[in-house]
Formats: C-alpha cells, sequence, structure tokens
C-alpha cells in the first residue's frame, strides 16, 4: 500500500533536500501528495522541485511558502542553489499565498492517513498547527528532520539549522501532540556521508543528474555530503533503519545565545517525541540508492 506523503522542504540551500526529494520521487511506495517550501527565494524552491517532479514524470502540486521566520531575522534569504534552473525545465509560476491552506486541506481529505514530513524550517507548519490546530490529531505521523539531541558532535553551537532559523516555529511544532512524532537528529544523520567523489559517481541516473547540477556551487567549498534529509525520508519506509528513544522535547526561547536549543528529556513510557539515536548506516545507503536502479 502506498504511504501518503506531504514534504516541507528548504530545497536549494544544502543539497540533501534536492536529494531526498528524487527518493521520494523515485520511490514506488510513496504517494507524494505535494510539496511545501519555505525560507528565503521560496518560489526559486518551487522551481528546483519542478525540475525533479518533470525528470520523474510526476505532477505533484508546489506551493511556495513563508519565506521569513516568525519573530527573529531570517538567516536564509536566497536559495542559492537556483543558478542551475537555467540548465533544466521547470515550472514558474506557482499559487501564491496557499501553502499552509494547501497543506490543511489535503490533510482533511485524508484523516489518519499522512506522514508529513519536514526537513526545512518549521515556519509553514507552525503556522499550520496554529491556526488550524485539530490539523496535528489528523496526520499519521509527523517526521522531522530536526534538532540536535546529543553532543557527540562537538559543535561549538549546539543547535541544529532548521530548528534554530525559526525558534518560535520549532516551539509550536514540538509542542503539538501527534499521533507518532519522529524527530532524526543531525547528531545522528550526520554519520550518513559521501565524499563528493562517489556522490558525482553514483548520482548518474536521470533523476539524480539534476542533483548533481544543483550541486555545483556546493562542490566548490566541501568534499563531502550529508544525507540528513534522505534518512528521515527513508525512515518513514524502512523502521529498521534508525534505533528510537522516547522522551519530551523542549525548545529554548529564553537564552538569546541559545534560541532554538532542543532540550531533550528521556520519557521510555509516557514520552510523546521520539528521536533517533543510531543508524544502521549500510542499510540506509542500500535501501536509498535500490530506488534509482
Amino acid at each position: 500500500m502506498a504511504v501518503k506523503i506531504l514534504l516541507d522542504t528548504d530545497i536549494g540551500s544544502d543539497l540533501d533536500d534536492s536529494i531526498c526529494l528524487a527518493y521520494l520521487l523515485a520511490k514506488s511506495s510513496c504517494q507524494l501528495l505535494g510539496i511545501t517550501t519555505v525560507s528565503g527565494e521560496a518560489e526559486k524552491r518551487a522551481m528546483l522541485a519542478s525540475v525533479l517532479c518533470k525528470v520523474a514524470g510526476k505532477n505533484v502540486p508546489i506551493f511556495p511558502g513563508i519565506e521569513a521566520p516568525l519573530l527573529v531575522s531570517s538567516q536564509q534569504q536566497s536559495a542559492q542553489q537556483a543558478d542551475a534552473l537555467k540548465k533544466w525545465t521547470h515550472d514558474t509560476k506557482f499559487p501564491k499565498g496557499q501553502a499552509v491552506q494547501f497543506l490543511r486541506d489535503t490533510i482533511y481529505q485524508h484523516p489518519g492517513e499522512i506522514t508529513l514530513l519536514t526537513i526545512g524550517p518549521l515556519t509553514n507548519i507552525a503556522l499550520l498547527f496554529t491556526l488550524y490546530p485539530e490539523t496535528p490529531r489528523l496526520l499519521k505521523g509527523l517526521v522531522m528532520m530536526c534538532g540536535l539531541f546529543t553532543s557527540r558532535m562537538g559543535r561549538l553551537d549546539p543547535r541544529e539549522w532548521n530548528a534554530k532559523f525559526d525558534p518560535h516555529a520549532t516551539a509550536i511544532v514540538y509542542k503539538r501532540e501527534v499521533m507518532l512524532h519522529h524527530s532524526i537528529g543531525a547528531d545522528v544523520s550526520n554519520d550518513v556521508v559521501l565524499e563528493v567523489k562517489d556522490v558525482q559517481k553514483r548520482f548518474q541516473t536521470d533523476l539524480l543528474r539534476p542533483v548533481l547540477d544543483f550541486a555545483d556551487v556546493l562542490f566548490q567549498y566541501t568534499n563531502m555530503i550529508s544525507f540528513h534529509a534522505p534518512l528521515a525520508a527513508v525512515s518513514i519506509f524502512d523502521d529498521q533503519i534508525c534505533q528510537m528513544a522516547q522522551g519530551n522535547i523542549e525548545v529554548e526561547l529564553t537564552s538569546e545565545r541559545l534560541l532554538g536549543f532542543t532540550h531533550w528529556e528521556p520519557a521510555p513510557f509516557d514520552g510523546k517525541h521520539h528521536i533517533a539515536t543510531a543508524i544502521n548506516r549500510q542499510w540506509f545507503f542500500g535501501e536509498f540508492f535500490s530506488v534509482f536502479t
């Protein structure tokens, strides 16, 4: 049976979002009901998403969403990968100001059936849950590439990008009750990486070639690509990829220096959130690349 997915993404910044979308489009058991984009130049992000949809031969509704955080200043005002649009056929016109309404309407049409996958900042989702407070309870699940829950990465800044971009939106989303609420943190997803030379070698299928063009701007200053967002997507279809722990997450809103920090407290019997604690790296890459053969 097909798994119904709604995708909320800031495709066009880091490469993992476009890799994730390519996986969803190639996965035969995925029924991608729609895509919403978030953060700066949301319309260009929608264009990038439309490139992959066209290459896949799928007509997926795409809605540019909110570009600025709820209360803090924006740290992501442009979609740097948009330079690649000139190389690929893409849509140029999208419904304006309708992303949140589209999410609400689609969830209402399929109560209890949709997994909402978020791989960008949570502004769209916070507005959805605030304007339509019944929507969280109508989801089958909420799977997010969001948060840092351990110190294993040893970073000076203990905050993950999607969580800190719009910390108030992040706090709103984590406070809402969802039937299943999974977070794949960057501390775990950082273990699924490939060297750029391996990405260039393995991304030679029709659906992954546009991703290589999107990556040109990134390949100039990195030799590794992280598969953060694809890990979140793959975990929806294979629950053996990630080991999960149950507990509760609170988002820091009082300390200016730590806005968006995700506090994790284990609660193995009554916690309302689940986080990934470990992954099977080999199993992940096996599943990921299997859909492109």
